[in-house]
Order: structure tokens, then sequence, then C-alpha cells
């Protein structure tokens, strides 16, 4: 990961520290959410979801980060389902001695 990776990473996960703090929770939180949402884009997606539905409970908030985590996972999976298809078509198109 490059400095200027990281440096969006950080500022990413210091916006959602910030806005939990804002509405109340600990912003301790913010710092386990980053590393278990795995990059920027699901952190601004989970902090767009804190400024705009301004969930009540802790368990709202933890509730919807594993709902991003589990979209972000499905969608590795159909790509990786893709991927392995596309080889697959491939190998049938071609044949088995293509691949030696």
């Amino acid at each position: 990961m490059s400095t200027q990776d990281q440096i969006y990473w950080g500022r990413c996960r210091d916006e959602l520290k910030e806005t939990l703090a804002e509405q109340g929770f600990p912003p301790e939180l913010g710092e386990v959410m980053a590393s278990r949402l795995g990059s920027p884009k699901a952190i601004l997606r989970m902090t767009s979801y804190l400024r705009q539905a301004k969930p009540k409970t802790i368990e709202m908030v933890v509730d919807e980060m594993l709902a991003i985590c589990s979209e972000i996972e499905a969608w590795k999976q159909k790509k990786a389902s893709q991927e392995a298809n596309a080889r697959y078509n491939e190998m049938l198109y071609h044949g088995l001695n293509h691949w030696d």
C-alpha cells in the first residue's frame, strides 16, 4: 500500500470515528469497524449510513457494518465464481491440451 493510500485510509477511518463520536458512540468502535470493513470505500459507505440513518443503538450500527461486510464478501465470491467459470469455458473451448 502506498503512502497516499495509507493517508486516504487514515482520513476515512478518522471521519468514521468522528461521525460515531458526534452521534454518541465510542470513537474506538470506528477503529475496529474500519479494520473489519477492509477498504476506504466500505468505510465511507458506513460513514454515509451513520449520517443519513442516524441509528439510535450500537446494535443498529454493528448490524449495518455486518451487512456491508456480507455484501462485500458476496461480491468477492461472485467475482471468483465468474473467473472460475471463464477459465472452465476457456478449457472447454480450447480443450485440455491448451493448458500444457
